[in-house]
C-alpha cells in the first residue's frame, strides 16, 4: 500500500510539473508575441498556424458584438499593410488581466483584455496556443475585440 501511495504522489507531483511547465511555455511564447507585435517584427506571421481560426469581434456603439472571421492567409495579409500605419503612429498594445488556462490536447487558452495606446478602454482578447512535435509554440485559434467599424463589411 505504501508503495502505490508513494507512486500516486510521484506521478502526480510529475503531471503538475509538466502540466506548470507548460503554462509557463505558453505565457512565455503570449509574450513574446506581444513584444513582437509591438515591435512590429515580421516574426508575428510566424507564431500562426497556417489553419488558425481568426475572429475579430466588432464591439458596435450600442455595446453589441458581431464576429467577422478570416483565414490566415488574409489576416497576414492585412496586418502586414496595418503594420506600416501601425508603426508611423508608435501605436502598440498593453495587455492585462492576463489567464493561461490549459485545455485539451495540449492546447492553453490564454485570455487577457487589450488596451491599444492612447485609449482608455480595454478590450477582451484570447488566443488558443499548442505547442508543435518540433517544439515551436503556434497560435491556432484568436479572437480580439475591436471597435473598428469597417471589420463589418466583411461580416457574413
Amino acid at each position: 500500500m505504501k508503495k502505490v501511495l508513494v507512486s500516486l504522489f510521484i506521478f502526480t507531483f510529475t503531471a503538475l510539473v509538466v502540466f506548470a511547465d507548460g503554462k509557463q511555455e505558453a505565457l512565455d511564447f503570449f509574450n513574446s508575441y506581444v513584444n513582437a507585435a509591438n515591435t512590429y517584427s515580421d516574426s508575428v506571421g510566424d507564431m500562426y498556424s497556417p489553419s488558425a481560426k481568426i475572429i475579430r469581434q466588432v464591439v458596435k456603439p450600442d455595446g453589441s458584438t458581431v464576429d467577422v472571421s478570416t483565414d490566415t492567409a488574409t489576416y497576414l495579409r492585412q496586418l502586414r499593410l496595418g503594420q506600416v500605419g501601425a508603426k508611423l503612429r508608435h501605436y502598440t498594445n498593453s495587455y492585462t488581466n492576463i489567464e493561461v488556462t490549459p485545455m485539451s490536447d495540449g492546447r492553453y487558452k490564454v485570455s487577457s483584455l487589450r488596451q491599444p495606446s492612447g485609449e482608455t478602454y480595454k478590450l477582451k482578447t484570447y488566443m488558443i496556443v499548442k505547442k508543435q512535435p518540433d517544439g515551436k509554440w503556434l497560435i491556432t485559434e484568436e479572437m480580439m475585440q475591436t471597435k473598428v467599424q469597417t471589420f463589418l463589411k466583411y461580416a457574413k
